[in-house]
């Protein structure tokens, strides 16, 4: 049976295009397809046809207004506020600054919103970037409640945020007096890192390089090593990948591609005279430990960059084991190996005592680590002078703690309550003796009570039994759990928690490249630009998860099957490969 519609609103069909053009990246001129105003007008007759740039100022008000919302959902959230910043650039070469908020809300939920996409003309010095950012702040009415900012590692960052750290403890708005306050981005870390360590491996990743295209030449060339696929038992739907020099991690996956299919190409090499690129036995043995070294790397990296922005808590074991990775390779009997992890350690180290302290107390807020992990990982790491640096954590660690310690004693419920029970026991007992011998075991009692008062919630909760390593535990949901027994350091554990390691997205964290905005957003004057950027994450946050999370996905299928000619099956028994175009 066929339902009426509702009464035509022109305002709220307004409202409805202007989101769906911000949820779905439309073009303004988007209203004035024939197409489109073909369908509104078959939908309803009274629908008003409206030009691209009443829809832009539609979008303007709509951005306005959700902006207010943004500015009191941050000046109402109980916690500090962490910050990522970072630069892009647009075909045009102009220059924006992106400005991120991160922080925990009422609900224990970890948020990211986009503040900030703004224009940033020239000069990208220090000063600029420090009056830019500290001008945005002062704006969004939160520059008391910034608790760390992570930047990446250039050397006006370092100008700004030093400019930055010294105007907020002048306003006593600081945490520890600025000491957490600025954190190198741990994925830009491990990008130099690696970047560093592949510059000795060279000649062994060229040869590959190079049997990868000398394979990949010709069909002739992909028939015949299909044929020492076959004749060596090997999986031919695996495929063979070709690294991208200017991101890392595509080398990684050429080297695990290439040494599933070593025995291909050494048997390719005894029947085609013309393939002179073969690494030798010796090289092969050379990738396969590179192989593995990089996957340390590989799989941080991955952490680093989640989509999902896993809470701090994640990061110390990751960093732990590429440290304890780089020491133990700097000490191989492999000269090879030994020459590129010395490379690679000396820049690490470099790092390591800026960011490791904050990311230990980070772990030690994890029930299922706490200090005793801290203790373990740096036996490991320093042997005998570990209870130096042990207890450098310690004392941040409580020292911290001390910051977000009420100086207003929270009245005493089981005092109370002792004061009634001790009023009906006078009630209760007629023979004297008896009385006294009851207050004998209250006053033992009060003394027991008493040395438990004397911990602070620190202690206890350090004292409490560490939850199973393995347990599948939602870090967030336990704090909100106790947040009523240790509320002090719940607080902290909010603030701590939130702290981003990386300011990259997933898709450029191994790459060398710049940020670049897109063609359509290119043509944008800088405030509309701003003003779709920042309503598209405010407004469809979720969506934008989803989204990062699909391109993800559909690249890691791209890298497995980059398309039909990298299979080692003939072209007859192969199946449907995904298409690297986009679906309109």
């Amino acid at each position: 049976m066929f339902v009426s519609s509702p009464k035509f609103d022109p305002a709220k069909f307004r409202e409805l295009l202007c989101a769906a053009i911000i949820m779905h990246e439309s073009p303004f001129r988007f209203v004035e397809y024939v197409g489109i105003r073909a369908v509104f007008a078959y939908l309803c007759a009274d629908v008003p046809n409206i030009s691209r740039n009443t829809a832009k100022n539609d979008m303007v008000k709509m951005y306005k207004r959700e902006k207010e919302r943004m500015k009191f959902v941050l000046t109402s959230i109980p916690g500090r506020v962490c910050l990522t910043s970072d630069l892009w650039t647009s075909l045009a070469t102009d220059g924006y600054m992106c400005v991120t908020a991160h922080f925990i809300d009422a609900n224990w939920v970890l948020q990211k919103r986009v503040l900030n996409f703004c224009f940033m003309p020239p000069p990208h010095n220090g000063v600029s970037l420090f009056e830019k950012v500290y001008k945005l702040l002062s704006m969004w009415g939160i520059e008391n409640k910034i608790f760390c900012v992570t930047l990446d590692n250039a050397s006006s960052n370092d100008i700004s945020v030093d400019m930055l750290r010294t105007q907020l403890k002048n306003k006593k708005a600081l945490v520890c007096n600025g000491e957490f306050f600025h954190f190198r981005c741990c994925a830009h870390i491990l990008n130099l890192v690696v970047q560093d360590g592949l510059k000795e491996i060279d000649v062994v990743v060229q040869k590959i390089r190079e049997s990868i295209k000398y394979v990949r030449g010709s069909q002739g060339r992909k028939k015949s090593f299909y044929e020492s696929v076959k004749q060596m038992d090997l999986d031919g739907k695996k495929g063979l990948r070709q690294d991208v020099p200017t991101r890392w991690n595509s080398t990684f996956l050429m080297l695990q591609s290439a040494l599933s299919y070593r025995r291909a190409f050494q048997h390719l090499e005894l029947t085609d005279y013309n393939f002179k690129h073969c690494p030798t036995g010796g090289e092969w043995e050379k990738a396969e430990k590179i192989k593995k070294f990089l996957a340390v790397f590989y799989d941080a990296t991955l952490v680093f960059s989640g989509t999902k922005y896993p809470t701090a808590n994640l990061y110390f074991p990751q960093v732990f084991i590429v440290y304890f990775t780089l020491k133990k390779e700097s000490n191989s009997e492999d000269e090879y190996m030994r020459k590129m992890a010395d490379q690679m350690l000396v820049k690490f180290e470099k790092y390591w005592i800026e960011f490791s302290i904050v990311l230990a107390i980070a772990v030690v807020l994890d029930p299922r680590y706490k200090l005793p992990f801290i203790d373990w990982c740096y036996q490991k790491l320093y042997g005998y002078a570990s209870s130096l640096q042990y207890l450098k954590v310690r004392e941040k660690l409580f020292a911290l703690f001390g910051e977000y310690v009420s100086n207003v004693s929270a009245p005493s419920i089981s005092s109370e309550m002792a004061g009634q029970a001790t009023q009906e026991t006078e009630e209760q007992y007629a023979n004297e003796g008896s009385f006294f011998m009851m207050q004998e075991f209250d006053s033992f009692h009060s003394m027991d009570m008493g040395r438990q008062a004397q911990k602070t919630q620190l202690e206890l909760y350090l004292d409490e039994p560490r939850v199973d390593r393995n347990a599948k535990l939602d870090i967030l949901a336990f704090w909100k759990g106790n947040e009523f027994r240790y509320p002090e350091l719940a607080a902290m554990a909010r603030d701590v928690l939130s702290i981003p390691v990386s300011i990259v997205a997933s898709k450029s964290t191994f790459s060398v490249g710049g940020r670049v905005i897109d063609q359509f957003r290119s043509a944008l004057k800088p405030d509309v630009v701003e003003a779709l950027v920042c309503s598209r994450d405010w407004l469809y946050v979720d969506i934008e998860l989803a989204q990062s999370q699909l391109e993800e996905l559909t690249e890691d299928i791209m890298n497995m099957n980059i398309n039909k000619d990298e299979h080692m099956e003939d072209t007859s028994s192969m199946g449907p490969s995904i298409s690297s175009n986009p679906v309109s």
